[in-house]
């Protein structure tokens, strides 16, 4: 389980996501402007449909040209497993230039998990590319509607690891407020920025994930966020078991409350919660836990990042799942502090972290007690 050199070398990969017309493709020109993005690829559905500004230096082939960035620009007519493995063999065979990050562009109304399996599950892609971000468009002005019409909104924004309000000189200071409150409730622990024609700083996008490379280590803290949730307070039924942070989402959105009675609000089914373990866990509970769980309750489980005390370890072992994948756990090279307590954030739908808590509780005392009778 531990973490290579090899592994941490992968090429660090973020999927834009973002309904209709909430401006992935001004985000993304505006990202591809910037020094430093030279050596980033992009994968897009169709060059037709995403409009790119950049002028084509020339095609490499009929999927792939570059851009007077320097950028590597791929339309994917095929999968996205098909697509990455082509753009790393041109890469291997000289046919483009040397990239150390994929940008994924996913249509307005895709919802991101199958593609992250895909960055998570297929072997050729999960030993050359790496997850590192994903990064949710919202509109400023339909937002909200948009939160309440389709539930694939509310999922873009819940698994997000960055939001970006767009269109923010468009909308007044109140209906950004509300807008924003809203995306906290939803997701407590992304950071959230207003941006206007896709202006941002790149790097507040970007190494978003367990690694690093700026400083070439593991940043738990950084990708886990736990302090997002306890911020809010603990759970006063949670018997010193750890600390949950679930939303009630009726009567803390004032300028929804309207449209609570006669919309189906996707959101509200919504909760996000870190739950702490004082006592070590067993990997086999912790295993038979997430076979469970994932097998019953997988659609349920939108996102779930975290670090686990083993038995027999000394160091801590980092998981991560989007519904009912787990990707493969890594033993990190240290703790990041004095606390070794296990940590999971959970971002789940129609699931509270009571029944989650007590199951992996319990499961966990089963398999210590027969390790002591044994």
């Amino acid at each position: 389980m531990a973490i290579s050199d090899e592994q941490l070398d992968r090429v660090a990969t973020t999927v834009i996501t973002g309904f209709l017309g909430s401006g992935k493709t001004t985000l993304l020109n505006a990202l591809l402007a910037h020094d430093g993005m030279d050596k980033t690829a992009v994968l897009i559905n169709e060059f037709g449909e995403i409009g790119l500004d950049h002028l084509l230096v020339r095609e490499v082939s009929e999927d792939v040209v570059l851009l007077n960035s320097g950028c590597i620009c791929c339309s994917v007519r095929g999968d996205l497993i098909s697509g990455l493995r082509d753009l790393f063999v041109k890469r291997t065979r000289g046919e483009v230039p040397e990239f150390d990050r994929v940008i994924i562009e996913t249509t307005g109304l895709a919802d991101p998990a199958p593609i992250l399996h895909t960055l998570m599950t297929d072997p050729l892609l999960t030993a050359k590319f790496r997850l590192d971000s994903v990064v949710t468009t919202v509109d400023a002005l339909h937002g909200a509607g948009q939160l309440d019409d389709h539930p694939e909104s509310v999922k873009q924004s819940a698994v997000a690891d960055r939001i970006l309000i767009t269109k923010s000189d468009l909308a007044d200071a109140k209906t950004l407020a509300s807008l924003e409150a809203r995306l906290r409730h939803l997701n407590p622990a992304a950071p959230i920025h207003a941006v206007t024609m896709g202006d941002i700083d790149p790097a507040k996008l970007f190494n978003a994930g367990l690694y690093d490379p700026t400083t070439k280590s593991m940043d738990v803290q950084k990708w886990l966020r736990d302090e997002a949730y306890e911020q809010h307070g603990d759970d006063p039924h949670d018997h010193g078991h750890g600390h949950d942070h679930a939303h009630d989402h009726h009567g803390h959105d004032h300028h929804h409350q309207a449209h609570a009675q006669d919309v189906n609000r996707h959101d509200d089914h919504i909760r996000s919660f870190c739950i702490t373990f004082d006592e070590p866990l067993h990997w086999d509970a912790f295993v038979t836990w997430a076979e469970i769980f994932t097998q019953m309750r997988g659609e349920s489980l939108l996102r779930v990042k975290g670090i686990l005390n083993l038995v027999g370890e000394t160091n801590p072992v980092a998981i991560h799942a989007v519904q009912h994948i787990f990707h493969p756990p890594a033993t990190l090279p240290a703790w990041p502090d004095d606390d070794r307590r296990s940590k999971i954030v959970f971002i789940t739908k129609d699931l509270g972290p009571q029944v989650i808590r007590e199951s992996l509780h319990h499961l966990n005392a089963a398999v210590s007690e027969t390790a002591e009778k044994s």
